[in-house]
């Protein structure tokens, strides 16, 4: 496969971004391949970032996939502009008409009415109990949530309902919801999950280029770990080619951060994202590029990704199983392959409704 990269992005437009395309997405009528022309000699600024407000009916997502140790999670938002070039949910862009690349991570959408719809689904009286994931899609604790603060509105409703909660990030702004998610823990009702790709700095800075630094993740690790929240560090994805090395120093550093637990997951390419990574490895590493596409084709079935369950999260092959034995070896070396305790169910309690009569419905 050869990169698609379109000569109408000026670099300097894209500073600071994870994309280097915005190819429209698989749903337009409309595609566009290039420039035209007629923009040739305006002045264009960088790239900005624009959210506009989703109001919405429903929150919580259910799914029945074995892969997923959760049957339920919710997404505050949609969209992440911490530019993660290799994010699996970039291709769910499309079926907002956006594209799955710049616009992925410039043109967000918030859920302001996100706590107020929770409530009301948690006070169902159809509703059964059972651990909610946040973060799996999109990061609840990415740059905008400082400003918008919706995560912590829906933290304040779970730790309201005392409702289980897993959540999965790589956004230092997590340490600022301690003061719901340490009470919480002690109760049995809350883990995280900290994203950990690489230690290399600048291949970070490259790869995901406005989430935190490698060195800011693990004083995340510490911060929740000394406040006694159980974290787990997640190797997600890991890079084959390029970031497989770093296996075992990753959990070495998770693990002096206060890690107790950690799991992996092999680089998703599903749809879009396959493009959208070929470019960013031929611009950046093009010497390493061949040697990442051939390793998951190799994991594929001579794709870069198939979508079956059981395979998409971990491939097969020689090199698929060289990476979990490698992991396996050092996780138990290190004391991380226990798991985390089991969220705790039997705490959940609606509480009485804001006016203060009982909920009967």
């Amino acid at each position: 496969m050869t990169a698609t990269t379109r000569p109408d992005i000026d670099p300097d437009r894209r500073r600071g971004r994870g994309a280097l395309t915005n190819q429209s997405g698989r749903f337009d009528l409309v595609r566009v391949e290039e420039n035209d022309g007629w923009d040739m000699a305006e002045e264009r600024g960088a790239f900005q970032t624009h959210v506009t407000e989703e109001r919405i009916g429903r929150l919580i997502t259910y799914n029945t996939s074995p892969d997923l140790p959760f049957d339920r999670s919710i997404n505050p938002y949609r969209g992440c502009e911490h530019g993660c070039v290799y994010c699996f949910a970039r291709p769910t862009h499309a079926y907002l008409g956006l594209s799955p690349g710049l616009d992925f991570e410039t043109r967000l959408v918030a859920r302001p009415n996100a706590a107020e719809v929770l409530e009301r689904e948690l006070r169902a009286r159809s509703y059964t109990v059972a651990p909610v994931a946040i973060g799996t899609n999109t990061d609840p604790y990415q740059p905008v949530e400082r400003d918008r603060g919706i995560m912590r509105d829906v933290l304040g409703v779970l730790r309201e309902f005392r409702h289980p909660v897993g959540i999965v990030t790589k956004g230092a702004l997590v340490e600022r919801d301690i003061d719901i998610l340490a009470p919480m823990a002690a109760q049995g009702l809350t883990h995280v999950g900290v994203s950990l790709t690489t230690l290399d700095a600048d291949l970070s800075r490259r790869m995901e280029p406005r989430a935190p630094s490698p060195a800011r993740r693990l004083r995340m690790i510490r911060s929740l770990s000394d406040a006694g929240i159980p974290v787990r560090a997640m190797l997600a994805p890991v890079v084959p080619g390029l970031t497989d090395h770093e296996v075992e120093p990753l959990l070495s550093a998770a693990r002096d951060a206060g890690a107790s637990a950690a799991s992996w997951i092999m680089l998703r390419l599903p749809r879009e994202v396959e493009g959208l990574m070929m470019d960013w490895l031929t611009a950046h590493y093009p010497n390493k590029a061949e040697k990442v596409m051939a390793r998951l084709r190799e994991m594929h079935g001579g794709k870069a990704y198939t979508p079956e369950w059981g395979r998409r999260m971990r491939g097969e092959g020689i090199h698929a199983e060289m990476i979990a034995q490698r992991f396996r070896k050092a996780a138990a070396r290190l004391g991380l392959d226990k798991g985390l305790p089991p969220l705790r169910t039997d705490l959940f309690l609606p509480p009485l409704a804001r006016d203060g009569q009982l909920a009967l419905f």
